[in-house]
């Protein structure tokens, strides 16, 4: 059952979606509500994981100020250029 929703969204942000939506052929509403439904996914998904991978959640700490993004950088930077 489709429903009604009214949002407050700054006019430069409707112009650009709209334009986003009419390249990619489909409707604002479409995408907001495809968007809506990953957001909602990922909640889904962390709820189902195996009974595996359940055990192994908090065995590995990090110190706070770990940046994996640079770590990931510089591990495929020695795989891909050396």
């Amino acid at each position: 059952m489709n429903a009604k929703l009214t949002l407050t969204i700054d006019q430069s942000v409707i112009l650009k979606a709209k334009a986003y939506a009419k390249d990619q052929e489909r409707s604002l509403s479409d995408l907001i509500e495809n968007y809506l439904k990953s957001l909602t996914r990922e909640q889904d998904v962390a709820e189902e994981l195996t009974p595996i991978v359940k055990s192994l959640l908090g065995s590995f700490n990090t110190p706070d100020d770990f940046d994996y993004k640079a770590e990931l950088s510089k591990g495929l930077s020695e795989k891909y250029l050396r």
